[in-house]
């Protein structure tokens, strides 16, 4: 299938008509391209109410370029998703993560296999233990093949037996089922619903883009009828659509060399991992080869699909995903920011780290970890979900190909301390960018204090001199004052002193 390439655009998206204007065409195109290829009943909501607290809703500062707005009024953004069926061995750590939120994927024909006989209970059970953890939950909405959307599943994944989605045979009982959602979980404190999963992916959805517009423009009135306070949330296109749509925009203005280098870093851990759909490009020609495919003119036109309903507010919030190598961040970020609405916040639902070989190298893990979501929060995203919380050895790939936090039992790894240190940093702070004497990162302030999470750009070693209050060391230790300068190298380092940023790091030279 040959893609559409919008070679109208310009840097920074252009004004919000032309945006418009561009993926309604684009979308309309692929559309066609891509086509050629019940009541429930109205359970009353639990009755206890969630307990209140005052959330930070301090704005950020992007890395560079325009600022990406703020997001969810969360108190801390590093948070994580995890198998609610481990939650007893989780709880101990999933206290460090208290103020941040998580989400949970349900269905429709999950929840009421027998038409007009619905089963919250275990729904009911995730958003009270989330509330009890002061974990804000967000829902992901799926519809899942059954009687509601008639048909037979052709993919089916996972332990829990987890289907593609297909379109519902009738819009009026699914937004039923959707407002008694909200309904129900309003009281939870869940003010955050996404439309589906990963629609780029036919194993995710079995419907075509203009389907899936349909069906989130009837899910969100639905959802805003029920609950004027919530927010809808687009599916989340896949770590790898992502990718692709970094790369296509860059062809598409103009910049093929950066294009290339942009894919390179991106898929630097992904080339031939999925055949011919991810192979190594060296030059423009292969790349715009590569993005030619069928499975990546899907990817693109699900982009601009889900970039038209973000341009025509029917969608409140972008939903990210990311799995890939951190060098892959700074193009990520230019990309959200030519490509998304003004106003219209960032949120990375699901991060995580994409490593077949990254073996047993649990600094090394870490280390990037701490990398890719510091620079996501520095950027402006201002929520960052790891997953997997904890590695499950029962997965289908039989090895651990995105690292968990936590070892299968609950036991906290050296990345899952750096993550709950970066946490309790956050917590309640304003977040800023470091971009200055070397050293990349992110400081958070609260009050007089400064915490800064950073890093060398280069090789060698930066050295932060000695000083009162200065206190530092590795993240996830606890911060020791020095009776020397702090070398700062490609590791990141955790310094907290009082005084803001920029005064923290004016003595290097």
């Amino acid at each position: 299938m040959n893609r559409v390439r919008r070679d109208d655009a310009t840097p920074g998206g252009g004004t919000a008509a032309r945006r418009v204007g561009r993926r309604a065409l684009l979308a309309g195109v692929l559309l066609v391209a891509l086509l050629a290829g019940a009541a429930c009943s109205d359970d009353p909501a639990p009755g206890p109410a969630p307990s209140a607290t005052a959330p930070s809703t301090a704005p950020s500062a992007g890395a560079s370029g325009t600022p990406l707005p703020a997001g969810a009024p969360v108190r801390n953004p590093f948070g994580a998703h995890w198998d609610f069926s481990r939650h007893d061995q989780f709880v101990p750590y999933l206290e460090k993560l208290s103020g941040s939120a998580t989400y949970h994927e349900l269905s429709w024909c999950d929840i009421e296999k027998t038409q007009g006989s619905p089963d919250f209970s275990a729904v009911d059970q995730i958003a009270e233990r989330s509330r009890k953890l002061g974990i804000t939950l967000h829902l992901k909405i799926r519809t899942g093949v059954c009687w509601a959307t008639g048909g037979t599943a052709k993919f089916t994944r996972g332990q829990a037996n987890k289907t593609e989605s297909a379109m519902p045979q009738d819009l009026a009982a699914y937004q039923n089922f959707v407002r008694t959602l909200v309904q129900r979980y309003a009281p939870y404190g869940v003010r955050e619903y996404a439309v589906e999963n990963e629609v780029n992916a036919q194993q995710y959805w079995a419907g075509s883009p203009e389907d899936y517009r349909r069906l989130v423009t009837a899910a969100a009135e639905a959802i805003r009828a029920a609950d004027p306070q919530a927010k809808v949330v687009d599916s989340g296109m896949s770590s790898v659509a992502y990718g692709m749509g970094v790369a296509d925009r860059l062809l598409r203005v103009g910049q093929p060399d950066q294009a290339v280098a942009a894919y390179q870093a991106y898929f630097q851990r992904r080339i031939g991992t999925r055949g011919r759909l991810i192979p190594a490009v060296n030059d423009p020609t292969a790349l715009r080869a590569a993005l030619d495919n069928a499975q990546n003119s899907r990817n693109l036109a699900y982009l601009a699909v889900t970039e038209k309903l973000l341009d025509d507010r029917v969608v409140d919030v972008r939903q990210l995903h990311f799995y890939e190598h951190f060098s892959g961040v700074p193009a990520l970020l230019d990309y959200l920011r030519a490509e998304t609405p003004a106003g219209v916040p960032v949120q990375a639902w699901e991060v995580g780290q994409f490593w077949k070989d990254g073996g047993d190298d649990a600094a090394g893990r870490g280390d990037e970890m701490v990398k890719v979501v510091s620079m996501l929060v520095a950027g402006g995203v201002r929520e960052v979900l790891w997953l997997p919380l904890a590695y499950n050895p029962n997965n289908r790939a039989g090895a651990e190909v995105r690292y968990g936090l936590l070892d299968p039992d609950g036991t906290q790894r050296q990345a899952g301390a750096m993550m709950a240190a970066l946490a309790a940093a956050a917590r309640d702070a304003t977040v800023e960018p470091v971009n200055a004497k070397g050293l990349t990162g992110v400081a958070f302030r609260r009050g007089a204090e400064s915490t800064l999470v950073v890093w060398s750009t280069s090789t060698g070693t930066v050295s932060l001199p000695a000083a009162a209050g200065v206190t530092g060391g590795p993240v996830g230790a606890d911060p020791a004052a020095r009776g020397g300068a702090l070398p700062i190298g490609p590791s990141p380092v955790l310094v907290r002193a009082t005084g803001t940023p920029d005064a923290v790091l004016a003595p290097i030279r």
